[in-house]
């Protein structure tokens, strides 16, 4: 494959008639913390919350009408299917989407709703995919990757273009790999126009080859891809996408799935946008590249690139419970009582002298850890952060030395 700027410049005259830009947002919490210029480039609100729509909207647009009568098909563990979806319904064609069983349910239903069939094929996506060419072969349908096509990366590419008219002087600019559409798009457009912007590609270290590959300078393979971002949940190296990631990306990284869960509930508290693993990992590497590296990145105009915000409201109600606690704004106490009338009024009063919330309580006189004459109690408390914790604990071994607490 050969994607050029032209191939982009393209891609954008086609999709400034159908879709609009996305904003390019500084965010002066994230700055002052991380101690850089932090941009927010938000694909997520794109119409189908993720930028696979660019690609996909480029690629139909250059189906001839006799091609589109036989419709499109693609294979997708949620934000390409939805960019297809979205794209064929555009331009009045129809889509046949194979998703993962294991497909995140808000992804299976949005894509639905856009008006394509869905084919629930396989555990994993290399399944779905499998199944999804097969099709392709008997139906005579045009099947769209969702990376490995020309006009798919020169789509994805044009958010490179915005960003370089929404902040011409960015120093660094950090997204996503999954197959690695995204960032061999931009990271065409950026060795282009502005080749001294830094470009990092990151990847959850679940989920890694890319990045291994990238850092060795050929295609490695691994046995597994888990981690909870499953737009990036991609098994398999593209030779193709590795490549054209070789040329332009300066800097492989990757971050583990808390970092990458605790970086979601930064943006949804301080950024004021919900994103998905995907999109909120590049906030999570530059988290630990200020750590490992701070001369490249301190001062430095830095864009993140929030590519998607497609998830499951479960996931994120674990985040954020999981979050709390690792920030110490919410703890987990077992305390042995004595089983006599007030004693666990004792205990509600300590802590609420002590200003923290009570959310949820268990108290059970059968617990095997307690003795007879004594009764245990499972505690979820709020906290204001670790401090206030620590001295919350403290305030309540006085009382009740048999104690355990989890944060």
């Amino acid at each position: 494959m050969k994607i050029t700027l032209a191939d982009t410049e393209e891609a954008r005259r086609i999709l400034l008639k159908v879709i609009d830009p996305t904003p390019l947002v500084p965010n002066q919490w994230l700055s002052n913390k991380i101690g850089c210029d932090v941009y927010l480039k938000l694909e997520n609100m794109q119409p189908i919350g993720s930028f696979k729509i660019r690609g996909a909207v480029y690629k139909l647009s250059t189906l001839n009408p006799a091609t589109r009568k036989r419709g499109v098909i693609a294979a997708s563990a949620g934000n390409h299917a939805q960019g297809v979806a979205w794209a064929a319904a555009h331009f009045q064609t129809k889509a046949t989407i194979v998703m993962p069983q294991s497909a995140p349910l808000t992804k299976i239903q949005n894509t639905k709703a856009l008006g394509a069939k869905i084919i629930l094929y396989g555990d994993k996506y290399e399944e779905a995919y499998a199944q999804a060419r097969k099709l392709e072969r008997e139906t005579g349908a045009t099947f769209v990757h969702p990376f490995e096509d020309a006009q798919v990366i020169a789509g994805q590419g044009t958010v490179g273009l915005e960003i370089v008219e929404q902040l011409p002087d960015a120093d660094v600019l950090i997204g996503a790999v999954g197959g690695g559409g995204l960032m061999g798009g931009i990271g065409i457009v950026m060795k282009a126009l502005k080749p001294k912007t830094m470009l990092v590609g990151a990847q959850a270290s679940g989920a890694s080859s890319m990045v291994q590959s990238l850092r060795k300078h050929r295609v490695v393979r691994t046995r597994e891809a888990e981690t909870f971002a499953d737009g990036i949940r991609v098994k398999n190296v593209s030779p193709a996408l590795f490549r054209i990631l070789n040329r332009v990306i300066d800097l492989a990284a990757d971050a583990d799935d808390e970092k990458i869960a605790a970086a979601v509930l930064t943006l949804m508290e301080k950024a004021h946008t919900i994103a998905e693993g995907a999109g909120a990992l590049p906030l999570a590497v530059l988290e630990d590249l200020m750590i490992q590296r701070p001369r490249d990145f301190r001062r430095k105009k830095v864009v993140l690139v929030i590519c998607g915000g497609n998830i499951d409201v479960n996931v994120l109600g674990r985040i954020i419970d999981h979050g709390l606690i690792l920030n110490g704004r919410r703890v987990r106490l077992n305390v042995s009582i004595s089983d006599r009338p007030g004693s666990l009024n004792l205990l509600t009063r300590i802590i609420a002298e002590n200003g923290a919330n009570v959310l949820q309580v268990i108290h059970d006189r059968d617990k095997p850890a307690v003795g007879f004459n004594e009764t245990g109690v499972e505690m979820t408390l709020e906290t204001r952060g670790p401090e206030h914790g620590r001295t919350l604990v403290a305030a309540i071994k006085k009382h009740f030395p048999k104690l355990e607490f989890f944060h």
